[in-house]
């Protein structure tokens, strides 16, 4: 999976968003944490849930099942969405 070309990502102020282009499913402004700008940047190339979990692990402290958690439910959004390519 992969995050759809459609989709921009764009960091300001410490924010992470994720900002459809006009050809997009989805039109509004998807906004997010650190968390979510390393599973965003992990989406630019094919990847899988297990991938990012561990990206994560390597750049944060936690629990790694609540780290699988927490991207499954962010990928669910971003597929929920169209910015995904499976």
């Amino acid at each position: 999976m992969k995050l759809n070309e459609d989709f921009v990502i764009h960091r300001i102020s410490g924010e992470t968003m994720l900002i459809p282009t006009a050809s997009a499913p989805f039109h509004g402004i998807g906004e997010g944490d650190e968390t979510v700008g390393v599973i965003l940047d992990c989406l630019k190339k094919d990847t899988t849930e297990a991938a990012i979990v561990d990206a994560l692990a390597a750049k944060f402290i936690g629990d790694r099942d609540e780290m699988a958690q927490d991207v499954h439910a962010v990928i669910e959004k971003l597929r929920a969405i169209g910015a995904i390519d499976d």
